[in-house]
């Protein structure tokens, strides 16, 4: 590859190099990701045009949903964009700007995804622990700061360790993967990454495992306190959090797969494997959000059926 450099050792351009291992299959993955993508879309902007268009939907709770919604339509456009050129490319390269912006959104996407989910189990905590305080308590003030930090954190959160990313000199451009992420940029370094390994893992407890923490422990008590009350009430409690569980429960693993797969060689996997593991991340989240709580809650049910049938009966 010719060699512009952006400094006297570091490359210009990386090379993603899994895209050469799917030889002609590359366009029946194009079809299917670009409808995937499509239908991405589609429904993260019904669900954040529904709720910002219906009075009745203007509560934390349904604030929280558009910004997961919103949060869909931030990650996927920061890859399905460039996914869809680079599998109609044959070069597969990638400039050392596009590279780390890529990097930022994916990893910002997926930072936010867990705080907004955090804030929504600490929701459904206050509407079934403190039902008489809820209003008081999750007030528009306190929704807007929630929602506020929930953005602001990532940005210094991922912002940190990717600086020092940027400042390392690296020896080489290969990136074994569909889309450029932090770890194996950093394996390319020339000199030592301690500090970026240390920074890593700091930030790794910060923004995953602490969230997932407090979600688990707002459930725990969610649940003793369900167990005091009548079968009648942990009905109620079960439907107002299944969908969130739901996605929690689908975030985490697919996050998980992730994460995993970030600290494999992935160019001595099956480049197949390595393609679900990646694109679940970004797809299975951003294509279920909106149909659990499009189609699990009532309300933003009889909306969107409202919104294709104007002329029939809600049901």
């Amino acid at each position: 590859m010719s060699g512009r450099l952006a400094n006297d050792s570091s490359p210009f351009y990386f090379q993603l190099t899994l895209f050469r291992e799917l030889g002609a299959s590359r366009y029946l993955f194009f079809s299917l990701t670009l409808l995937l993508y499509a239908v991405i879309v589609s429904f993260n902007v019904v669900i954040i045009l529904v709720i910002c268009l219906e009075k009745t939907l203007h509560e934390p709770m349904y604030v929280f949903i558009s910004c997961l919604s919103l949060n869909s339509l931030y990650g996927s456009s920061g890859f399905f964009p460039r996914f869809l050129m680079d599998l109609l490319s044959d070069t597969h390269l990638i400039s050392r700007p596009a590279c780390f912006t890529q990097i930022y959104v994916i990893y910002s996407y997926a930072s936010y995804e867990l705080f907004v989910l955090s804030i929504m189990a600490y929701d459904r905590y206050v509407a079934i622990c403190k039902p008489l305080h809820y209003h008081s308590i999750m007030s528009p003030r306190t929704v807007c700061m929630l929602v506020a930090a929930a953005w602001l954190i990532p940005v210094f959160s991922i912002g940190g360790p990717l600086y020092l990313t940027i400042r390392l000199p690296l020896c080489g451009n290969q990136v074994p993967r569909f889309f450029c992420i932090n770890w194996p940029v950093v394996q390319l370094s020339c000199v030592d990454t301690s500090i970026n390994n240390f920074t890593g893992l700091f930030v790794s407890i910060a923004t995953v495992f602490l969230p997932l923490c407090f979600v688990l422990y707002t459930y725990l008590r969610i649940l003793l306190v369900c167990q005091q009350k009548s079968s009648e009430f942990r009905g109620k409690a079960l439907q107002t959090c299944l969908p969130h569980i739901v996605s929690f429960v689908n975030y985490s693993i697919t996050l998980f797969c992730e994460v995993s797969l970030s600290r494999y060689k992935a160019d001595q996997l099956d480049p197949f494997i390595v393609m679900i593991l990646s694109l679940e991340f970004i797809i299975i989240p951003c294509l279920l959000n909106p149909l659990i709580y499009g189609l699990k809650l009532p309300k933003i049910r009889v909306m969107i059926y409202r919104i294709v049938h104007p002329n029939k009966a809600s049901f």
